[in-house]
């Protein structure tokens, strides 16, 4: 997803804006044949959000052509050759966002005075971002991770860089004194500086992070001190300057195995859940403990969609033509229950066959 959406960026994307305020969801093909159509619909769809914008009511015109402008230049910056899964388009009056992400969406246009972030609320926490530090005496790079890849961070102080050039190392040769890079104050001076700047990461976006480098780096960063629980090594070195691609290879085995033993645990806590009458199954009763800010933990089938609509409170099957049909309910309820505090955890497909594919550990 890029670019990254952190809490402050989502604080960002709900304020308020001026109405009509657009949101343009749709889903999107990684490959051929499939992504032939996705250039059609997305004309298609530019051109129903054009129409509402000029239909708006109460909107002077100067809105209007504002709106449409900053759309069009979004539209401009669209990359279908690259696509995922689905792309999000936000536009408003002096401003646009163009987002691709690793989930399946549905198909809308929305007018309103906010953005519509819930599917890129869930598309981020179902993609379980990591960092990865990848350290070396003259450079230490920090790198977002995803599941299928990691693109360099370049914020937050990030790459650290120095010179490894000492202009005094022929004497100190001579009289013995030229010690190794990872034990001279000059390179602890170094990795200190960005042991502090990963910690003010690591705070404004908790992650779980891999570190990676040579045997020495990691035991001089070690030496400075934790880092959290969730943090892992991988001795590797090499890979201060990437490429992004050699950074995701060395992490995806200790990755995927952490993937693996957290869905191992969480559907040991639902089990337990179950018997300590602490459990919600199936749509509609996991969205009315998730309403009343009740689930501590959320567990979602990584594909799972349906089509539902509300009737007396409650949530029922229904047919994307019925009227008041909701095809994103999946993602509205994963980001009401992110802004409770819940965990939710994405899990393999089959995991909750018996809970009828999204399930909760209820706080009471």
């Amino acid at each position: 997803m890029d670019p990254m959406l952190s809490s402050d960026v989502l604080a960002e994307l709900r304020r308020p804006r001026p109405y009509p305020a657009v949101s343009l969801v749709m889903p999107t093909h990684r490959r051929e044949p499939e992504n032939a159509q996705d250039p059609v619909r997305l004309r298609n769809l530019v051109a129903e959000a054009e129409k509402a914008v000029q239909n708006a009511p109460d909107v002077p015109r100067e809105g209007r052509v504002e709106v449409l402008d900053q759309l069009r230049r979004a539209v401009a910056e669209v990359d279908l050759v690259h696509a995922e899964d689905g792309l999000i388009i936000y536009a408003a009056q002096g401003e646009h966002q163009v987002w691709s992400v690793a989930r399946d969406v549905p198909e809308r246009v929305v007018l309103a005075d906010t953005f519509l972030t819930r599917n890129l609320v869930a598309a981020q926490a179902a993609e379980q971002p990591y960092w990865a530090l990848a350290v070396a005496a003259d450079r230490v790079s920090l790198w977002n991770g995803e599941p299928e890849r990691a693109a360099e961070h370049t914020r937050d102080g990030f790459p650290l860089t120095r010179s490894l050039e000492d202009y005094d190392a022929e004497r100190k040769e001579r009289i013995g004194d030229l010690p190794s890079t990872f034990q001279d104050e000059a390179t602890r001076h170094f990795l200190r500086e960005a042991h502090q700047k990963l910690r003010a990461v690591l705070a404004a976006e908790p992650r779980p992070l891999y570190v990676i480098g040579s045997s020495a780096a990691l035991t001089l960063l070690e030496e400075l001190g934790p880092l959290g629980p969730d943090t892992m090594t991988v001795e590797h070195g090499g890979l201060a300057d990437g490429p992004a691609a050699g950074v995701w290879q060395a992490v995806e085995p200790l990755r995927t195995a952490r993937e693996s033993a957290a869905t191992s645990t969480v559907v040991a806590e639902l089990d337990t859940a179950q018997g300590r009458h602490e459990f919600a199954g199936g749509i509609d009763e996991v969205w009315q403990a998730v309403k009343e800010a009740r689930v501590r933990l959320l567990a979602v089938e990584d594909h799972f969609r349906t089509v539902v609509r509300e009737e007396g409170g409650h949530l029922q099957p229904a047919d994307t033509a019925h009227s008041g049909a909701r095809d994103d309910m999946i993602d509205e309820i994963v980001e009401q229950a992110l802004e409770t505090g819940t965990e939710v955890r994405f899990v393999p497909d089959g995991t909750l066959t018996d809970q009828g594919c999204i399930a909760g550990v209820l706080r009471y």
